[in-house]
């Protein structure tokens, strides 16, 4: 240390992966701040992506149109877990990429070979550059993304727990329908042949089915700490 400065904590990369529902943003927005760390929120860059398609007519079911347009939006993302940030060539889409339309054709952009390969070097790039460390959320961060992350967690729900938190977030949804939009959801994104959902072998997984957002932070923040203390 020169001058006195105080130690810091070492750098540290934590992939957080698992499906929707399991309180994934909420807990790793969180952490990242309570730690001092980036926060990257990899769904959202598909989101984005999706929502450029839709907006320029490309047909999402033709993967060979998807494809072609893969590399032609801008996609910036802001790594402030108190404020992230999305844009698309310049346009904030924060809110318009949660629309009941991009939902629904998320899992078919992303499903796209070329799709993956031009998020992928986004989120790595992201996460290369971030001094203090950073949580890095998604379904295929510790498998496919950042497979040398310091710390690997998969969060986990039962689908009834998980579709009772979403349609909370989606104020009066319908219970049954989010519950089979999200089993659907899951299908295709565990059976997809490019990065799949998957827990990475080396993952620690966290079942958050009877635990409040408070318990699943404070287990995560518990699991950084470690690792940064064994490093």
């Amino acid at each position: 240390m020169e001058n006195g400065a105080a130690p810091t904590a070492p750098a540290v990369i934590v992939a957080i992966d698992g499906p929707s529902g399991t309180g994934k943003s909420s807990t790793s927005k969180a952490v990242a701040a309570q730690l001092g760390l980036s926060y990257l929120d990899t769904g959202a860059q598909y989101r984005a992506i999706t929502w450029w398609m839709v907006t320029n007519g490309i047909d999402t079911d033709d993967p060979r149109a998807v494809a072609a347009a893969a590399e032609k939006p801008e996609i910036l993302s802001g790594t402030d877990p108190g404020n992230p940030t999305i844009t698309v060539d310049g346009v904030d889409v924060a809110g318009p990429i949660r629309s009941q339309e991009v939902t629904s054709k998320v899992s078919a952009v992303s499903a796209v070979p070329e799709v993956r390969t031009r998020i992928t070097e986004l989120q790595r790039a992201i996460a290369g550059a971030a001094v203090t460390g950073i949580v890095v959320e998604g379904r295929d961060i510790g498998t496919t993304v950042l497979p040398d992350a310091d710390l690997k967690i998969f969060l986990t729900a039962s689908a009834e727990a998980r579709a009772a938190r979403r349609s909370g977030e989606l104020k009066d949804a319908d219970l049954k329908a989010t519950q089979e939009a999200l089993v659907k959801r899951d299908a295709a994104d565990a059976g997809r042949k490019t990065s799949p959902l998957a827990k990475a072998d080396d993952a620690v997984e966290v079942d958050t089915t009877d635990l409040t957002l408070q318990q699943v932070i404070e287990c995560v923040v518990t699991l950084v700490e470690e690792k940064r203390a064994a490093r």
